[in-house]
Order: structure tokens, then C-alpha cells, then sequence
């Protein structure tokens, strides 16, 4: 795709995110300065949604808001997704007895996308959206798809590597990095201690379908998750593995 195109799907994205954020109609002018978009560029990109039917405009004052156009598109677009109607059971059975978040993750380039999100029962929970993009290497989820690769591989990811610091807690050397997955990998479930999010404490295990790597994780505050690790990194690694199972059978039909 030209750098053209590319600018503007992220322009188009932009506009969505804005209205979501407002949670109310917007003029021309408020969406061109919520998304930092040139006044002439949002005409015509609202132009084009309105035509497509994913924009309406109300009366005076001129405003605009989306239609659920798009909500019935993503409804369409999420009961053909190959794995979560599969493990989605699954993870709320998880979420239920520990009570924390649950996420469910696939490594894109160099970081996680979170395909999947339960928040936790608690009313003081670690809060995530679906699509949030966190770091491989200072993320659960992300240290667990690491992981998942053999250690050549590993090994040669890491050398080179800038790792960025998060919080004052996250690993940015790559050897002690690399050693920590291993650690990881013997034990069946990787670790964050506050790596990606401050007080945030979190346990991953990954799981193989086909030539798919995807990784499920649990979330919650230190002062209930430093007690129940090793249960919640149990109940974690039995999921994962009913869910490859249950993935694999229908890999297989």
C-alpha cells in the first residue's frame, strides 16, 4: 500500500477513535481538531463515510455521528474469528474462578495485539481493550510468545536488541532477558512483576494450533496476585491446553 493509502486508513481509524472518545456527536471542525486531521482532508474522508453509510449528519448545529453500520460489520467480522468462539468458554471459565483479567494474545511484528479481553470481578482490575498493542518484552503475554520460539531463535532475536524501559521494573538487558524465558519455558508459564504496568502483576502460558502461536494471560494487582501465582499459572497452563486441544480437533474436521 502506498504511504498515501496507509495515512489514510490511519485517518479514518482516527476519526472512529474520536467519536468513540467523545461519546457524542461532532461538527466538521471538532473532528478535524480531535484528530488533528487538515479541515479539507476530514471533509472529504466524512464525505466518503456518509456515502458508504458508516456517517450521519443532524440538523443545526451541523454534526456528524457514525451509524451501527460498522457495529453490525464487526459483529459479522467476529463470528468468523477462527479461534475465539472456540476458546471463549474457556476463558471465562478461567476468569471466573480467579476473578482477575483474562486476555487472549498473537504476536504482529514486534508486539502483542490483544485479540481478547474478560476483565477481572474485582472492582480494582487491571483494565485492557481488544486490539491494544503491548511490548514482546515486557508484557506476560508477550515474554510467553518469546518464549514459545527455540532458544537459536531466541537467541538471535534478542541480540541487538534495544529493549525500552516501561517502568522502573522492566528487563531492557537482552541476555538477562533471554535467560528469564528460558527460566520461563522450564517452569511452563512466564512472568511480569510490575514489568509493563506498575503494580500490575501477570502470568502467561502459550499454546500451538497449526503454524499459529497465540498465548492467554491473567492480570491483576500485586497485593492479590503475588499470593496466588503459582494457583492462577496452574489453572493457566490446563486452559491452554484444553484450548489447543479444542482448536486442534477443529483444525482437523
Amino acid at each position: 500500500m502506498a504511504a498515501g493509502g496507509a495515512n489514510a486508513v490511519d485517518r479514518v481509524i482516527d476519526i472512529f477513535e474520536a467519536f468513540h472518545k467523545t461519546q457524542g456527536p461532532l461538527s466538521l471542525t471538532e473532528l478535524a481538531a480531535a484528530t488533528h486531521i487538515p479541515k479539507s482532508s476530514c471533509h472529504a474522508l466524512v464525505r466518503t463515510l456518509a456515502a458508504r453509510g458508516y456517517l450521519y449528519t443532524l440538523g443545526q448545529p451541523r454534526t456528524l455521528y457514525p451509524t451501527q453500520r460498522l457495529l453490525g460489520l464487526a459483529h459479522g467480522i467476529t463470528a468468523g474469528d477462527p479461534f475465539l468462539d472456540h476458546v471463549r468458554p474457556l476463558l471465562e471459565a478461567l476468569r471466573d474462578h480467579s476473578m482477575e483479567t483474562v486476555i487472549l494474545g498473537k504476536r504482529e511484528g514486534e508486539r502483542v495485539v490483544y485479540l481478547h479481553v474478560l476483565e477481572g470481578l474485582h472492582a480494582i482490575r487491571y483494565s485492557a481493550r481488544v486490539g491494544d498493542l503491548k511490548p514482546l518484552h515486557a508484557s506476560a503475554i508477550g515474554k510467553a510468545l518469546l518464549g514459545a520460539q527455540k532458544e537459536d531463535a531466541l537467541r538471535s532475536w534478542a541480540d541487538g536488541q534495544v529493549l525500552a524501559r516501561i517502568t522502573p521494573a522492566t528487563i531492557t538487558e537482552p541476555g538477562r532477558l533471554v535467560a528469564d524465558l528460558l527460566q520461563s519455558r522450564l517452569a511452563g508459564y512466564f512472568e511480569t512483576r510490575g514489568e509493563n504496568v506498575e503494580d500490575v502483576w501477570a502470568v502467561a502460558a502459550f499454546l500451538q494450533v497449526g503454524r499459529d502461536t497465540l498465548a492467554i494471560g491473567l492480570a491483576g494487582p500485586r497485593h492479590r496476585m503475588q499470593d496466588s501465582m503459582r494457583n492462577h499459572a496452574q489453572q493457566l497452563v490446563a486452559t491452554c491446553s484444553q484450548a489447543a486441544l479444542r482448536l486442534q480437533r477443529r483444525a482437523n474436521v
